[in-house]
């Protein structure tokens, strides 16, 4: 552990970088909006669920009148691609985050793609199966990185401290980023709602780096959480645009790659206790359906089943926020008493 004191420039360059995230995307917004309402990049609608049934539920909740473009995640993948690429690049600390960020958007690019151009009935973007291959390849390239350039072979357990797993650190860092990813992409349900949860998460492991003297990681970090901020102004009810599967798949991969390389994985279940609940939530919806014939929640992800319950969709989100923002003071807390 370090006195930040000590780095009083390395703080000041955090809060800069994420100002000037903050001022490019508040910038890039117009323009994206501009192109994604001319060249009408609307998003179809599910027409079924993973099980095969039709949406029912989530089609009686989806009240939206008004079409509303998505892919606005683009935004921020530019904005923290350009500043890392001009001010924050360094072969340690941030090349993996950068490029599992562009590696989740490019799939997520092509998800969306397809959803918006495809002219089949009830078209929802990439096949699963072929989405999950390409999430795959993307983690394991990372994991290949992280393992033999990055020369990790280690993972901290707390009170414990490094514990050797050698080769086994290549599963886990694949499963990681995989598990991160689709929990973030799963989330994006509301208005605001992935956003402002990812907001938080970015906040506290940009805290737990900078306390580790990770400073590269800790503005990566800052930067997103800039990015965000704006995407949050124009997000939040009613939204001008969604994410779309590129700011989610994304983020979602970068996320999980930072907590690979802060070495603070365990405590990412704690941090993104939100994911995991909405990740969670729909695999037992899932398993429930196919092995009972029976649903255990209205419907899923939970925050549809809470908006089934009669709650507004902007209770769910903002309860969602404050959860999210509780588990990340915990988690950065954990990280303090646990000597990461």
């Amino acid at each position: 552990m370090i006195e930040l004191n000590t780095y009083s420039s390395e703080i000041l360059t955090l809060f800069l970088v994420g100002i000037l995230a903050f001022l490019m995307s508040i910038i890039l917004t117009p323009v994206y909006t501009h192109f994604a309402y001319k060249h009408n990049l609307w998003k179809k609608k599910r027409q079924t669920a993973t099980t095969g049934e039709k949406l029912e539920v989530i089609s009686k909740l989806s009240t939206r009148k008004r079409r509303v473009p998505t892919m606005a995640g683009l935004i921020i993948v530019v904005t923290v691609t350009i500043i890392t690429l001009l001010l924050n690049l360094d072969r340690q600390q941030t090349w993996l985050p950068l490029a599992a960020l562009i590696g989740g958007a490019t799939v997520g690019l092509i998800d969306d793609i397809i959803n918006i151009k495809g002219t089949g009935i009830g078209v929802a973007g990439l096949r699963a199966p072929i989405k999950f291959a390409m999430i795959t390849l993307v983690a394991a390239i990372g994991a290949w990185f992280f393992y033999y350039k990055l020369g990790y072979t280690t993972i901290q357990l707390p009170y414990v401290g490094d514990y050797h797993i050698g080769t086994l650190l290549i599963p886990l860092f694949i499963l990681t980023v995989i598990s991160t990813g689709n929990a973030v992409n799963i989330s994006d349900g509301l208005d605001g709602l992935a956003g402002g949860m990812l907001l938080n998460a970015y906040g506290a492991f940009g805290i737990i780096a900078a306390l580790q003297g990770h400073f590269a990681i800790a503005a990566f970090c800052m930067t997103v959480v800039g990015a965000l901020l704006a995407y949050i102004w124009f997000n939040i009810p009613p939204a001008r645009f969604f994410m779309g599967d590129v700011g989610s798949f994304s983020l979602g991969t970068a996320l999980g790659v930072i907590a690979m390389l802060t070495d603070t994985v365990l405590l990412l279940p704690v941090i993104g206790v939100m994911f995991v609940l909405e990740a969670g939530s729909t695999l037992i919806q899932i398993a429930s359906k196919r092995m009972f014939k029976r649903k255990i929640f209205i419907a899923a992800p939970i925050h549809h089943h809470f908006e089934a319950q009669g709650w507004p969709k902007t209770k769910v989100t903002m309860r969602f926020w404050i959860i999210s923002q509780f588990s990340a003071l915990i988690g950065v807390m954990l990280a303090l008493l646990g000597g990461y």
